[in-house]
């Protein structure tokens, strides 16, 4: 493999969420699963309600997915989003959506009115016991966390206290396929890291064509539902010779804003990789 392709470090940080008071449609709040979110929802206009990660799922009563059907309120929710979208469908209208989210159970109570919330968005729990401890992670970091992941078998054996907070996932003979135009993105084996939390990915790329592929080596991403994150490093040669395979390494380190990812394993990857016949271009070469 060519060097390796460090691109974007994010610094941690904990961020508070109190109510916008300069925003009166815009709420943020602490996800407390002791807490009753009153949330007031308009007949013309539609609310929005995110979540940090994707939700495991929503039980609600007096609450339908279809507008032609008689109830208070009207949900929209694609399977594995991190938000759902809510209306009202009757004046004074009342309901509870309950939502799951990382096995936990936050209550929510719908409202029809005339002054309604356009977007909510319910923020981790600050309670910085129950966080790790926070870490500055620097390219040299990175390159100790990728070396860790590659001798994981060994460490694993050898020397099990060097990898016993470490959280694995091997795809074994199963690995999760992503078909492309030409090659496949196999995914392998995925690795946690969640002092820096930092995930380490091994791909390996399957060339179906008849001429070799090129790839920028730092042009990974990570898709989990419906958000993106770049790398933040890379250890990828940037060619699959025709008809073959190439192993790579990535890593994603926090969120693009600059907060925790916090992105568990259980979650259904989608990685991004661009590969074309001809070689990178100038740009993708600076």
């Amino acid at each position: 493999m060519k060097p390796l392709a460090i691109s974007l470090i994010f610094a941690f940080t904990c961020v508070a969420a109190d109510a916008r008071d300069s925003n009166k449609a815009i709420r943020e709040f602490i996800l407390d699963e002791r807490t009753v979110y009153t949330i007031p929802v308009s007949l013309k206009r539609v609310t929005t309600v995110s979540f940090p990660g994707p939700i495991s799922a929503i039980d609600a009563a007096q609450v339908t997915a279809d507008a032609k059907k008689l109830a208070p309120f009207q949900l929209a929710h694609t399977k594995g989003a991190s938000f759902f979208s809510v209306r009202s469908l009757i004046p004074n209208g009342t309901a509870n959506v309950n939502v799951r989210w990382k096995n936990k159970t936050y209550v929510i109570e719908l409202t029809e009115s005339d002054e309604p919330l356009l977007s909510v968005v319910f923020q981790y729990e600050t309670d910085k016991s129950a966080l790790p401890e926070a870490v500055t992670v620097t390219p040299a970091r990175l390159l100790a966390l990728l070396d860790k992941a590659k001798s994981f078998p060994i460490l694993r054996t050898y020397h099990p206290e060097a990898v016993a907070s470490v959280e694995y996932k091997n795809y074994g003979e199963s690995p999760r396929v992503m078909q492309a135009d030409g090659y496949e993105i196999r995914l392998e084996e995925v690795f946690r890291f969640n002092r820096e939390d930092t995930l380490i990915f091994r791909v390996r790329l399957k060339n179906n064509t008849d001429s070799p592929l090129h790839f920028a080596p730092n042009g990974f991403s990570l898709r989990v539902g419906d958000r993106t994150y770049p790398q933040s490093i890379s250890d990828a040669s940037g060619l699959i010779p025709a008809n073959s395979e190439a192993p790579a390494y990535f890593a994603v380190t926090g969120t693009p804003n600059g907060g925790r990812n916090d992105i568990s394993l259980k979650n259904d990857f989608y990685v991004i990789v661009d590969a074309k016949p001809e070689g990178p271009g100038k740009e993708d070469e600076k």
